[in-house]
């Protein structure tokens, strides 16, 4: 079984590629999403990519890793 980092995003990062794309860029979370997934099956290493626009759940998702044994 592979090692599993979970990459958090929070608030508005759902809108990447949407909101000031001359600012913040094109790609979409998706967009970076997929490069992550490609990168960890290269390295050996599951992706867990989340969202979320609730600090609370961001925290919630913190104390998942850590019982876990997840980096995060």
């Amino acid at each position: 079984m592979p090692d599993t980092v979970f990459v958090l995003n929070g608030p508005n990062l759902n809108l990447l590629g949407i909101r000031e794309p001359e600012v913040y860029g094109r790609d979409t979370l998706d967009d970076i999403a997929a490069m992550l997934e490609e990168r960890g099956m290269e390295i050996g290493i599951e992706i867990e990519l989340r969202q979320s626009n609730h600090e609370g759940h961001l925290i919630d998702w913190l104390h998942e890793a850590n019982a876990r044994k997840i980096r995060a």
